[in-house]
């Protein structure tokens, strides 16, 4: 398998915190949506042991990496122990809230159970993900989705028809945000850490019956609150991006990203031009359609 596979990234129109759990993780409900904007991953047979390239120095290769964890555990399960070489062609930021690293590990899981002749079902590859991340499981599966639990267990979402022919600009200011550091602190946020319990469900339903301004003004994230105490910079690209024509803006996952819908690429070019003037040209841009296909990033 040397052609490039692609791993999409998301964003979550909404993430609802709604409590801490005993074992340390926190309950939550999320609305996930595909974003396409792609790395790419190549696997192509090897003499031993997975090896892992990348274009992007600053990922790691070695056995911590999601996508080297997700070869082993997959070898693991099905008692496969050939040797693997994998290329990752990385575009998507890190720690951006894109679920960039969990989209890599959920493209090498079903690159490999193909490579392999499917010896894993799908509930058995889904498994798997949901050991390595809790992000990992949605990238198994190809659209929308209500995530509860740790975000691992997946209600699919037939239709946020709202969204069809509305444009993504994505926006990271060149700052990761550290997931485990931004629920640590939501501890110090409790109108923050007990959200109200169906929004995932309200909004998924808007979008989905064409109730599109609805849909967007219910937008939510939970970890805004302590992001912006550290990062506020965060919550004036939202402010910013509204006052240039964005339909909703928003932090995806537990940041650094902030995303905006606009009606046309024209108005989304035209604010992430005064964006750029307004803020410099360190950050990293794109803009991607709501749905379609992948799409290159720009800075």
């Amino acid at each position: 398998m040397r052609s490039p596979r692609p791993s999409p990234c998301k964003i979550n129109l909404v993430l609802n915190i709604l409590d801490r759990r005993p074992d340390g993780f926190h309950e939550l409900e999320t609305l996930l949506l595909p974003v396409p904007l792609c790395d790419e991953i190549t696997l192509e047979p090897a003499r031993d042991a997975v090896e892992l390239t990348c274009s992007n120095p600053e990922v790691p290769t070695d056995g911590t990496n999601l996508v080297v964890r997700a070869a082993n555990a997959f070898f693991e399960q099905t008692g496969d122990r050939r040797g693997l070489r994998i290329h990752l062609e990385k575009r998507i930021p890190m720690a951006a809230g894109l679920g960039g690293g969990s989209s890599n590990a959920a493209t090498t899981l079903l690159a490999l159970n193909e490579l392999c002749g499917h010896p894993l079902a799908e509930g058995e590859l889904a498994f798997i993900a949901a050991q390595l991340g809790s992000d990992v499981p949605f990238f198994l599966q190809p659209g929308p989705a209500i995530g509860i639990g740790r975000g691992e267990q997946l209600q699919a979402v037939p239709s946020l028809r709202s969204l069809d022919g509305l444009h993504l600009l994505l926006i990271h200011p060149g700052f990761g945000v550290s997931t485990p550091w931004a629920y640590r602190h939501l501890a110090a946020f409790p109108e923050a850490l007990h959200g109200r319990p169906g929004r995932a469900g309200e909004v998924a339903a808007l979008l989905g019956q064409g109730e599109r301004d609805r849909g967007l003004a219910g937008l939510f994230n939970s970890l805004e609150t302590p992001v912006f105490d550290k990062y506020p910079v965060l919550r004036l690209y939202q402010e910013f991006l509204r006052e240039h024509g964005a339909l909703a803006a928003m932090m995806s996952g537990s940041g650094s990203t902030t995303f905006a819908f606009f009606d046309e690429v024209p108005r989304a070019a035209t604010a992430r031009s005064a964006f750029v003037r307004q803020f410099g040209e360190t950050c990293w841009t794109a803009i991607v359609p709501a749905t379609g296909s992948p799409a290159t990033p720009s800075r």
